[in-house]
């Protein structure tokens, strides 16, 4: 199987079943990005360094107006999409298997982990995933230690409020919190 196939399969929303040809290919991709995040994470780098760095774990181009404070973790790195002037701060973890898909202006703080896999329910096939995409809309911010769960849109311009654990869409405009993140606001209401 090769990267164009697996991210196919995976973008696809089919279950990934343990074993199987897609679960290899998720070892060797993170076999690949250990070693790339060793590289990113363990020494000093200029900005220009760390975003073609970057592009070597995504295999895809970076634009210049990537700001990536390390350390960055992920498991594979091919799925990740970035739009323009995106900025991650430290020690944020992307599981990006199921697709993340990152606009413009977003700003993501310490910590925050993007999650789209899940386990099987059924205790049989518990080692079998599914995957599911995560989509930030333009302008949206996420604060420090937040978690955003499998299959999540974030809506553009939305605030998403430290430690939230994002289980469910956010609206455009919206500002949510806790655990799990609930409706405080529109942006700009007091």
């Amino acid at each position: 199987m090769d990267l164009e196939d697996f991210l196919e399969y995976v973008n696809s929303g089919k279950e990934v079943e343990s074993p199987s040809e897609v679960q290899e290919m998720f070892d060797e991709l993170l076999i690949e990005a250990i070693k790339i995040k060793s590289k990113l994470n363990c020494e000093y780098h200029t900005e220009d360094e760390i975003r073609q760095i970057f592009a070597e774990l995504t295999s895809q181009p970076v634009n210049e107006t990537l700001r990536l404070v390390p350390p960055f973790h992920t498991d594979c790195g091919k799925n990740i999409h970035l739009g323009e002037n995106v900025f991650i701060n430290a020690n944020c973890t992307m599981q990006d298997q199921g697709g993340i898909y990152i606009g413009d202006n977003v700003l993501i703080g310490h910590n925050v982990c993007l999650l789209t896999l899940n386990h099987d329910e059924n205790p049989d096939k518990r080692a079998n995933l599914h995957p599911k995409p995560i989509k930030i809309g333009k302008g949206a911010w996420l604060g420090s230690n937040v978690t955003v769960l499998p299959g999540v849109t974030i809506g553009d311009g939305a605030i998403v409020a430290a430690c939230a654990v994002v289980t469910k869409d956010v609206g455009e405009n919206t500002i949510v919190a806790g655990i799990p993140a609930k409706v405080v606001r529109k942006v700009g209401e007091k």
